[in-house]
């Protein structure tokens, strides 16, 4: 592989990821939610109930910074504190309906905004990004996994 080529890689998935980041925040205004709250609900929606501990390493803020996030959150009724059944010292956050309802609403409009750049593309084309990085995805987990 030619060193230009990683470079113009790298550089082509930052201006995508930031560009993506930019629509999303676009798409956040129309909500009553934060971008903060949004990676919050996100992590919720997608591996379940965490301790405020958890919810802090997943989006790499501090313990305080995160309690005061679920506290605005749980005050607009997107999440709730409750006792984990095993151990009722432990308290984990909970995602509500309103708060699944908000992350389904502006995923679908994320997908709406990739959809309408990726109409003009080839199915063979769609075909390959798809599967290009899927696999490049995978590869990154393992590497992480095994570093």
């Amino acid at each position: 592989m030619d060193h230009r080529q990683i470079e113009a890689i790298e550089r082509s998935l930052r201006r995508v990821a930031e560009m993506v980041k930019q629509k999303g925040r676009e798409i956040l205004t129309q909500f009553p939610i934060t971008p903060p709250q949004f990676v919050a609900l996100q992590w919720l929606n997608e591996y379940g109930d965490m301790t405020i501990g958890e919810l802090s390493t997943k989006m790499y803020l501090a313990c305080s910074t995160t309690t005061d996030l679920v506290d605005r959150m749980e005050k607009n009724e997107l999440v709730e504190r409750v006792k984990d059944k095993n151990d009722r010292r432990v308290v984990r956050i909970h995602l509500l309906d309103k708060g699944r309802t908000i992350i389904e609403e502006v995923i679908n409009k994320r997908q709406d905004y990739l959809e309408g750049i990726l109409k003009d593309f080839s199915q063979d084309e769609v075909d390959f990004l798809e599967k290009s990085l899927h696999v490049l995805h995978d590869e990154m987990k393992a590497t992480r996994v095994n570093q």
